[in-house]
């Protein structure tokens, strides 16, 4: 079985209808497969947090789309390699 690259999505912004289908949508393009996914509104601000297989994708391409796509939802984006994640939050 071939092994998976991962990487982290997190979207950070005031709720708005359609946030998860925008950024869902954008993955799929880049022939992203979402492994796992969370998400939380408080207080009217919109959490979300996936882990995503983008051995597929062209990894600084869908960086750069999922960035675009934030400033126009008027939204933080961010996608990393799952290892730079876990790096920067290990205790």
């Amino acid at each position: 079985m071939e092994k998976k690259n991962k990487a982290v999505v997190t979207v950070v912004g005031n709720d708005t209808i359609g946030i998860i289908a925008r950024v869902s949508a954008a993955l799929a393009q880049h022939e992203a497969n979402i492994l796992d996914i969370s998400q939380t509104v408080l207080s009217g601000m919109f959490n979300m947090m996936m882990i995503v297989d983008v051995s597929l994708s062209d990894f600084d391409a869908l960086s750069a789309d999922l960035s675009a796509l934030g400033g126009e939802l008027g939204l933080q984006i961010r996608i990393q390699r799952s290892e730079i994640f876990d790096a920067m939050h290990r205790i």
